[in-house]
């Protein structure tokens, strides 16, 4: 979804004149110029060395004015060597700071760039711009578009003394937000790996500006969601923009021809503080364009406050319209090792509210006590670092990057719609699910069919709890309030979402779960079994059912909690059975389809080398097929040939290294 903010806020109270400080459009160099060496006044490299590697050249290859631009292109695997800065001259904390450059980012190529918060480079990061695929993010806080291989105006306004940021592309605003970092001194200029991008037209001014005695401001309007079809409670931002304390106000949402209201008072909000106001009252997002209007007013009874051109913030919505019955799987590769990984934990809860309804958030858990082993490995063998994230696994990617992916992937058509079903048994803790697939559409080939459990609001006591921390201290940017944790989180401060608890069969889904071909109406049920461990709180716990298309990408899912699932009923169908264990939950067996009509598979999930052999023996005890598998470590999937075996009951015999397990069978 694009969102385009109107940004109201009229800068009426002893606004200084705006004057440049720095515009260049290059056309004074000679080509191959280094800019470090001919003009060292505003630029530099990050380490300091114009004229070397990290410095950039002018060229005439491309521009937006004239004949000269600068380019900047990665040409080592890691990103750079160029690395170049732009000195602002100061370190400016308030007034009004704006920055403005012209962009061309080729088509397939990335560009980057951030706000140094000091002059001495990788001291604090203010602000980090990612351009990727058409889509321009501001950390997520707010974001626009662009179209690759053409030049497009880039422009960053922000009242560093309000802490109100926005940014236009081509005049238009693209977004608002409240930066937790106000503080600039330079703009570093770099290009990540497989990155190219030309820059022209480059400039920077600052104004001062002076509060109003009394005065309420909006600063952000949030709709939360983006797709057409859910219903939210706005969050509208109010800021004391004045010198004296807010102690209440009016506050009104328009949108779609209707208008809610929430009256707010017990405040204290000193000056240049904020508040959030979750209104009481939903609203649907509706298709089509629409504005959503966020009105202060009667800022401490006293009707008109001291500058009333901040009074109104107006968010211009289009929500995208999804496809029917779709959700959208987003799996996130962490662990609390990892010291990048709260990036993870931020955006993932961000999408999950911008597109609750619609996404299905998985975090898996490597290295920690969260991991559960197959999963783990699944995704490890598609992800090349962590924090990684996978969209429908269709590629890695950074989860500061998913927004692209999630909204292209609500608008494709689903093959099939799968629906939860389950019986929850608070005694035994025993969690039936069916998972009941009907298809809009032929299709042939191996789909196969998986069942998640994850679990919200995780908790633990022991080390393996605490998260590394990289944005501890605001060095590396904000990050969801991360930021202002140490750079290891003590458990009893983390609490985890969306953790992978259980999977079921196994990562790509069961072999066989579907006919080749399928036809437009059919439908499928299959069962899944787990026992619930008593620490896992079954209030907080969703079942996700994934069907996976012959391609390894996600085809369609079905999101509920467990409640939900249980008012759907539970349908029988094919029982994918339950997990044994062998030797506690880092080895397991588990046969499906069971009952079968065809040929069954064993998934064996051994810790080490063992060796394996299986057996199909009738009830007198007759071997009927047997077979030897060597040494075997890790998930495997074996078959269990059941040609010429008649309909019956049969025991499966599993050996491990002599340990040895028996299942029923049933041929149908």
């Amino acid at each position: 979804m694009r969102k385009i903010y109107l940004f109201l806020l009229v800068m009426v109270c002893s606004l200084g004149l705006q004057a440049q400080i720095y515009s260049d459009d290059f056309e004074s160099y000679n080509v191959n110029d280094y800019m470090g060496v001919v003009n060292s006044t505003y630029w530099t490299t990050w380490s300091n060395a114009p004229g070397t590697s990290e410095d950039v050249k002018v060229t005439n290859a491309q521009a937006s004015s004239g004949s000269n631009s600068l380019y900047f292109n990665a040409t080592s695997s890691s990103g750079g060597p160029q690395d170049v800065i732009l000195k602002f001259g100061n370190t400016y904390t308030s007034g009004i700071f704006t920055f403005q450059a012209d962009f061309m980012v080729p088509s397939g190529k990335n560009g980057y760039f951030n706000i140094q918060a000091s002059p001495v480079a990788g001291t604090a990061w203010t602000l980090n711009c990612n351009m990727s695929g058409g889509g321009i993010s501001m950390d997520g806080l707010a974001t626009g578009s662009y179209t690759p291989g053409s030049w497009f105006t880039l422009k960053l306004v922000a009242n560093l003394t309000l802490g109100s940021w926005q940014f236009y592309i081509d005049g238009i605003s693209q977004g608002t937000w409240n930066n937790p970092n106000n503080s600039i001194a330079t703009i570093d200029l770099y290009p990540t790996a497989g990155s190219s991008f030309y820059v022209d037209d480059v400039s920077f001014n600052h104004t001062t500006y002076t509060l109003p005695n009394l005065n309420a401001g909006v600063s952000g309007v949030d709709m939360v969601g983006s797709v057409a079809g859910q219903s939210i409670y706005p969050v509208v931002t109010v800021k004391n923009v004045g010198v004296n304390t807010l102690n209440s106000f009016d506050l009104k949402l328009t949108y779609n021809g209707s208008t809610i209201t929430e009256n707010v008072s017990g405040l204290s909000l000193a000056s240049l503080a904020s508040t959030q106001v979750e209104f009481s009252s939903p609203v649907t997002l509706v298709s089509g364009t629409n504005t959503a209007w966020g009105i202060v007013s009667n800022a401490n009874g006293m009707g008109q406050d001291g500058d009333s051109g901040d009074d109104t913030l107006a968010q211009t919505v289009n929500p995208i319209v999804p496809a029917p019955g779709k959700i959208v799987v987003g799996e996130e590769a962490t662990g609390t090792w990892c010291q990048w990984c709260p990036r993870g934990a931020v955006f993932m809860a961000r999408w999950n509210s911008k597109y609750q309804g619609f996404f299905a958030p998985i975090a898996v858990h490597n290295g920690d006590p969260m991991t559960v082993a197959d999963y783990d490995a699944g995704v490890g063998n598609l992800i090349s670092g962590y924090p990684s994230s996978l969209v429908d696994r269709l590629g890695d990617q950074d989860p500061s990057d998913m927004l692209l992916d999630i909204e292209s992937q609500l608008q494709v058509t689903p093959a099939a719609i799968p629906v939860n079903g389950a019986l929850w048994d608070s005694n035994t803790r025993e969690l039936k699910v069916s998972i009941t697939s009907t298809w809009n559409s032929s299709v042939t080939g191996d789909y196969r069919i998986a069942c998640v459990l994850t679990e919200d609001s995780v908790t633990g006591t022991g080390s393996g709890y605490n998260q590394s921390n990289a944005y501890s201290g605001g060095g590396n940017g904000p990050m969801g309030g991360f930021e202002n944790l140490p750079f290891t989180v003590p458990a009893a401060q983390m609490v985890y979402d969306f953790v992978a608890r259980a999977l079921s069969p196994q990562f790509d889904g069961m072999p066989g779960s579907f006919p080749t071909s399928i036809s437009s109406g059919s439908s499928y049920t299959h069962n899944f079994t787990f026992t619930l461990p008593v620490d896992w709180d079954e209030n907080q716990m969703h079942i996700v059912g994934m069907i996976i298309a012959p391609n390894g990408q996600i085809e369609n899912a079905s999101f509920t909690n467990i409640g939900d699932a249980v008012n759907n009923g539970f349908i029988l169908g094919a029982d994918q059975g339950p997990v044994t264990y062998l030797n506690g939950p880092d080895q397991k067996v588990k046969l499906y389809p069971n009952p079968t009509s065809g040929d069954a598979f064993a998934v064996v999930d051994l810790d080490g080398g063992q060796e394996v052999s299986l057996q199909i023996t009738d009830l007198m005890g007759r071997v009927m097929w047997e077979r030897s598998y060597g040494q075997l470590t890790g998930p495997q999937t074996l078959p269990l040939r059941t040609a010429g075996l008649t309909a019956g009951i049969y025991q499966v015999v599993v050996n491990v290294d002599g340990k040895v397990i028996s299942e029923k069978l049933i041929i149908k």
